[in-house]
């Protein structure tokens, strides 16, 4: 007897090393064909963007993002950057294919270039979790809940960093815009914009886990991804106590106000006043016209003052308009609070002019790449300094002009300062007919649920819509036709989730991620010495499988 024991004991550590083993390898893995994953990436950046608008299909976004994740299951960091690339730049050439329209292709491969730059340095940082965090949490529930929570942080933690760097970032092609009008947006109230984006990525990453999880049935599976989904939709909306209304005219004069565009000086404000003249005698609160609403700054022109003047005189309510001003000799992008009589009572300079557009960093050393483009940008705008809400006759407007709108900490100023409305005025008319203004109104929805706010959205030439706090559309006007939305819209002081943590949900799940990619590196194992333990533990179990039979025959 004492012989039978002895020799069992070795018997059962290697059983053991062969269940664990056999555990880890439940996750399913497999490598696609280099060539195949590139294919698969390329197509997945196609896919993600047919979620975003102009076509809304926003369940593509999650599938696209699980079909990236899917081309880089096995892939070592070299592979696994280049697919990365090739998903980025499938991505964003798609994406802001709108730039080409009139600056052609050198702007638009650059942009995309950069961008595809962020987005595969960022996949490939979720190739080590997605490859190396089984590993580091080999159970089940390790594999399910963990690494979709690493995973998620990290692609979070990249769009927040592109969003303000550098140059003030490009907070476009985040996940979360994807879903302005799918069921998931009413999350962005309490969560915010990386917030929902993390969610929606946390879902593409645990459907990717549930695939891998071979070992598990199929009802089994199917019973928790249903389950995750179900989580997000059952939140409920949060609660938006309206403190009032007003009514606004908002008014488009579909002026081509675009930067090659030519025109007679005072036309695109001529647009405007024509647009506004025939609601003269409807009552409301005050009047906004949008960003270069006036091609003449009135503070320098007594014609355009005049003008000025006249609309809020007949209109008997004060105009907010967009133009540029020249002061201390310096531009700038400028929004007016008018009163007629009293000109401009209240101004506020773009916070976030548009880099390589309103302005040139570094423009020797950017103007040997492309002198011609460069040379077009023969003004710079300056970075304004004042606070984005007006007091408009005791109604707290808080204003965004055009690319503000996308800034989360201009949003969250504003709403701090008590706006409780928002005025995103903007120009769009360098972009024709293409998907940008409706990608830029995608952006403005979802600002308006995560705020709780009423959100102005009014364009030169569209698209132009006044958005409720819950999302609604409340009324809109056709691109590229001149007209006026007349609305009473309600006023809210409610701060909603979203904007009581402000940023710091998108520190917690970036710290998030960063805490798992440095876990993975250096507490899992490798992928190798895994497959190396695989093989070492299958080289044995036949031998010990002969010394069991011995020791029973000798026993």
């Amino acid at each position: 007897m004492s012989v039978v024991q002895v020799s069992v004991a070795p018997v059962n550590r290697v059983d053991v090393e062969v269940n664990r083993v056999g555990r880890t390898a439940d996750r399913g893995d497999f490598r696609l064909p280099l060539p195949a994953a590139l294919v698969l990436a390329a197509g997945a950046g196609a896919i993600l963007d047919g979620g975003f608008p102009d076509r809304s299909w926003w369940i593509l976004a999650p599938v696209g993002v699980l079909l990236m994740f899917l081309a880089l299951l096995g892939r070592r960091p070299g592979p696994a950057l280049l697919v990365g690339m090739v998903a980025g730049l499938s991505f964003w050439l798609i994406h802001i294919s709108w730039i080409t329209l009139y600056l052609g292709p050198v702007p638009w491969l650059a942009l995309g270039g950069l961008e595809a730059i962020f987005f595969g340095v960022g996949l490939w940082l979720i190739a080590v979790v997605l490859n190396r965090g089984p590993l580091a949490w080999p159970t089940r529930w390790g594999r399910l809940g963990m690494v979709p929570l690493v995973v998620a942080a990290l692609w979070t933690a990249r769009e927040a960093i592109s969003a303000v760097w550098p140059y003030g970032g490009f907070a476009w092609g985040r996940v979360a815009i994807s879903q302005s009008e799918s069921p998931f947006a009413g999350l962005v109230a309490w969560v915010g914009m990386s917030g929902l984006s993390f969610l929606m990525v946390w879902l593409s990453a645990v459907a990717l886990q549930l695939l891998r999880e071979v070992g598990s049935g199929v009802l089994a599976r199917w019973t928790v991804l249903t389950a995750s989904v179900a989580l997000l939709l059952v939140v409920p909306a949060v609660s938006i106590a309206q403190s009032g209304e007003a009514r606004i005219a908002a008014v488009q004069g579909a002026s081509d106000a675009g930067l090659f565009a030519r025109y007679s000086p005072g036309q695109i404000l001529a647009d405007h006043t024509s647009a506004t003249l025939p609601l003269v005698g409807q009552p409301v609160d005050f009047v906004v016209w949008p960003e270069n609403g006036s091609d003449i700054d009135p503070t320098r022109s007594q014609d355009a003052a005049d003008v000025l003047n006249y609309v809020s005189r007949a209109m008997m309510a004060p105009l907010i308009t967009g133009t540029i001003t020249y002061r201390d000799g310096k531009y700038y992008n400028t929004s007016l609070l008018w009163k007629a009589g009293e000109g401009v009572t209240a101004l506020y300079d773009k916070v976030h002019p548009v880099p390589f557009a309103e302005y040139m960093p570094d423009r020797a050393f950017w103007r040997p790449f492309a002198p011609d483009l460069i040379d077009l940008i023969s003004r710079d705008y300056q970075l304004g300094t004042q606070p984005n809400v007006f007091d408009v006759n005791g109604i707290l407007a808080g204003i965004a002009i055009c690319f503000d709108i996308a800034d989360d900490q201009l949003v969250h100023q504003m709403i701090d300062s008590g706006a409780t409305v928002i005025l995103a005025q903007t120009n769009n008319a360098d972009f024709g007919h293409t998907e940008e203004s409706v990608q830029q109104l995608a952006i403005a929805r979802l600002r308006a649920i995560e705020a709780g706010r009423t959100v102005v959205n009014i364009s030169t030439v569209g698209s132009s819509a006044i958005i409720a706090p819950d999302g609604h559309t409340m009324d809109s006007l056709p691109t590229w036709v001149p007209g006026a939305m007349v609305q009473t819209v309600p006023l809210s002081t409610t701060l909603t989730p979203a904007m009581v943590a402000g940023r710091d949900v998108e520190w917690l799940v970036s710290g998030l991620g960063l805490a798992g990619l440095v876990f993975c590196l250096f507490f899992a194992p490798s992928a190798r010495s895994d497959a190396r333990r695989r093989a070492a533990v299958a080289s044995i179990r036949p031998v010990n499988a002969e010394r069991t039979r011995r020791n029973r025959v000798r026993a």
